[in-house]
Parts: C-alpha cells; sequence; structure tokens
C-alpha cells in the first residue's frame, strides 16, 4: 500500500522517559526555577473588581445614544431595531416641527440581558446616533432593571470621543484619494449635511 499524504507519523519512543527524565529531579528543578524566575515579574493581572482596566476606544461595550446640545441624534428610523438579532431594541417614534430632523424617538429602550454587543445598531446607524461604549461593568438585581430607556442610554458626544474618532477613522479611508466623486452629493446625515451644504454654492432665488 501506498503512504497516504497529509498523515504525520508519531515517534514509538516520543513517551519514553530517558535517565534524566526518570530521575525527576531535573524536572522538577526546572519548574521550580521558572516558578521562583516569575516571582519578581511585574504583575500582568489586575484585581477587579477592586481595580477594573481601562478599555481602548476599539471595545464594543454597551450601546448608548449619543446627544449633540442636550438632544439625541437619532431620528427613529428603527434600523438599530431591525438590525438587532436578538431584538433587545425597541423604540416608538414622534414627530417634531421646530427641528429639521422632523423625528426623534419619543420611547427608546434596549434590554441590557437580550444585547450580545454585536455592534450591528452602531454599523447600520446612518446618524451615528448609537454606538458603543467603554462601559461594560453593571448588574442587575432585576430583570425590569436591565431595561435601559433614554434616562440611562443619552450620552453626550464629548464623553464618547473615543470612539466615535475610532469610527471616524475606520470609515471612508479612500474619500478624495482613490475615488473622485463631489463631497455634497454623498452627504447622507443631518449631522453633516449642514455644515458641507454652508460651503457649497446656492442657487439665487427666484422671485
Amino acid at each position: 500500500m501506498g503512504k497516504v499524504q497529509g498523515i504525520i507519523k508519531g515517534n514509538k519512543a516520543e513517551r519514553e522517559l530517558n535517565f534524566s527524565g526518570k530521575l525527576y529531579l531535573p524536572e522538577i528543578f526546572k519548574g521550580m526555577w521558572f516558578t521562583f524566575s516569575q516571582m519578581f515579574r511585574k504583575s500582568v493581572t489586575l484585581e477587579y473588581p477592586e481595580v477594573k482596566p481601562v478599555m481602548g476606544p476599539e471595545f464594543r461595550g454597551r450601546p448608548v445614544l449619543v446627544a449633540e446640545e442636550g438632544k439625541e441624534r437619532c431620528v427613529a428610523c428603527g434600523l438599530c431595531a431591525r438590525a438587532c438579532p436578538p431584538l433587545a431594541i425597541s423604540m416608538q417614534a414622534a414627530e417634531i416641527t421646530d427641528d429639521q430632523k422632523e423625528r426623534y424617538p419619543e420611547r427608546f429602550e434596549i434590554d441590557m440581558l437580550r444585547c450580545i454587543y454585536c455592534g450591528f445598531c452602531e454599523e447600520v446607524c446612518p446618524e451615528e446616533a448609537i454606538v458603543m461604549s467603554p462601559e461594560y461593568d453593571y448588574n442587575f438585581q432585576d430583570r425590569k432593571d436591565a431595561i435601559y430607556g433614554k434616562d440611562k442610554l443619552v450620552v453626550d458626544k464629548e464623553l464618547l470621543k473615543p470612539r466615535l474618532d475610532f469610527l471616524e477613522d475606520r470609515r471612508n479611508r479612500n474619500f478624495g484619494k482613490v475615488y473622485d466623486f463631489e463631497e455634497s452629493n454623498n452627504i447622507h446625515t443631518l449631522r453633516n449635511r449642514d455644515e458641507v451644504m454652508k460651503h457649497a454654492p446656492h442657487d439665487e432665488e427666484h422671485h
């Protein structure tokens, strides 16, 4: 029979102890020396929960709503609720007349016991109104306490700046470098449309 390709044959003597191994003492001394050498090295562990690690902007903690000038960015489009795999997000939209976004979430809730921190809500949000925060340490005494409303979800954007900067660095890396297109034609969100249109030429008004 020919040799079967891909099969690695073991050494029959690989489990047999040599003279040094039969004495056991050299191996014991090796283990003790390794343990002794590690005793004086700087500790890399934290005494959690007394000492809590500081997470970087790439960490996906609990999702929160971004607030700008005291108002949430959310326009209640419902994409985050539709994209959420465990159906942890629910909302109720309401109309608003004195704001250009026209709609806002009258009720916005996230069941933190259902949330799997996948970040899909953050990815699909066109307004960058919901992002993953660095918060990870929280517990509940009752299941009702795990349902976070706007009172616990709305966070000022300045506190979320590391995460927002991280997301900005990840998107549109080829913007204006590889693809040639007009920036004003590719603005799809309220949060930056006004800023672009300020510098865009305006048509003369016809009376």
